[in-house]
């Protein structure tokens, strides 16, 4: 390991600060570093980084391929592949999508199918709110391996239907014609309930109840309580990291390991500008 990074674990099983690198400015050893450092912590935090967004592109490319967010209403003008996660209308108002956006629990982009699926995400704070405005994140591999082993050999051969946003917690979220524009033009993707993670080989539970609204064979209303008793286990407090934000802090997390979701805790008028790019395999 490069010697000038050093780690701080920041939750019980989820959460590592690196310490010692300049995101701006990396070098190839410690960015392989970086990179190893990752395969074994699925939520990484940097601090004090000031990135705009062809920094924060550059950044990302390194990992692999990015591709310009689904909302075009959010992606950044002078560089579409990195998007804002905001709370703030283009009028200096509440953007009231923005206030409740990605606050249900969930992985980004599972409405894809398996051989699109992002490799991770980052995320760059540059305005956050004076109390909380927090994230969540939840470790998915701690999700499976704490499965009752009844329920690991239930799922072992079941296969999750996947929407953009119609997965019972989105239901309660979303109004019925948010959810009815956003999946119009995107077809249902399947994925096994129980996934192995394709760096790691370590298998984690692969169902969250924004996207996932079904399993082939049953019904979305027999599905929702499933999904919902998945949900619960998986953000057990053991499992789960609370990011308290400060002003230059990147948090890059992996979307096949994790679960995460906006903790809404911040009062709307508390002013919340992010940045965010996602990150696909080469």
């Amino acid at each position: 390991m490069t010697a000038q990074l050093a780690l701080h674990p920041l939750g019980k099983r989820l959460g590592t600060e690196v310490e010692g690198a300049d995101l701006a400015h990396l070098d190839d050893q410690t960015f392989a570093a970086i990179e190893d450092i990752f395969r074994e912590h699925p939520v990484l935090v940097f601090r004090d980084q000031k990135l705009d967004a062809h920094q924060l592109a550059a950044f990302g490319a390194r990992f692999g391929r990015l591709r310009e967010h689904i909302l075009e209403n959010y992606r950044h003008p002078d560089e579409p592949r990195v998007s804002f996660i905001t709370n703030v209308a283009k009028d200096g108002g509440v953007d009231k999508f923005g206030v409740t956006r990605a606050s249900s629990w969930h992985a980004d982009e599972t409405y894809d199918p398996p051989e699109k699926l992002p490799r991770l995400a980052i995320l760059h704070a540059v305005e956050v709110p004076r109390e909380k405005g927090g994230t969540l994140f939840a470790d998915m591999y701690a999700a499976y391996e704490t499965l009752p082993e009844a329920m690991k050999e239930k799922l072992e051969g079941m296969t999750g239907r996947h929407g953009y946003t119609d997965g019972p917690d989105a239901r309660r979220l979303y109004t019925a014609e948010h959810i009815a524009q956003r999946n119009a033009s995107r077809p249902e993707c399947l994925h096994p309930a129980i996934k192995e993670h394709p760096v790691t080989g370590r298998k984690v539970l692969f169902v969250n109840p924004t996207h996932c609204h079904g399993f082939v064979g049953m019904t979305n209303a027999e599905s929702d309580p499933l999904i919902e008793e998945l949900r619960d286990h998986s953000i057990q407090d053991d499992n789960t990291y609370y990011h308290k934000w400060r002003v230059g802090d990147v948090v890059i997390w992996d979307e096949i390991a994790t679960m995460h979701r906006g903790a809404a805790d911040a009062a709307p008028e508390e002013r919340r500008v992010m940045l965010r790019t996602i990150v696909h395999p080469n």
